[in-house]
């Protein structure tokens, strides 16, 4: 059976937490099927943020605990969406 899950992440102050959240993906890197980051490119204050898109693979329990240990990051909102 297959399990389709969409991980939506917002990360505040992407130059100073991305390599704590890039830490992150690269130790659950068997759990990610895809990943598509997208920042603001700008001299403006507001451009140091960006969104990140995740296809996760595994089950629910799996999914949770993903977006649980990302939102343990600082700088990081996580949450998922369920497309079963």
């Amino acid at each position: 059976m297959n399990c389709y899950y969409i991980i939506g992440v917002r990360m505040d102050n992407r130059v100073g937490n991305a390599a704590k959240f890039q830490e992150t993906l690269t130790k659950n890197g068997c759990k990610i099927k895809v990943r598509l980051g997208l920042h603001e490119v700008s001299e403006d204050a507001c451009s140091n943020d960006g969104i990140i898109v995740l296809q996760p693979y595994g089950n629910k329990e799996d999914v949770e605990a993903l977006v649980n240990e990302l939102n343990s990051l600082e700088g990081i909102t996580a949450s998922y969406l369920d497309l079963n």
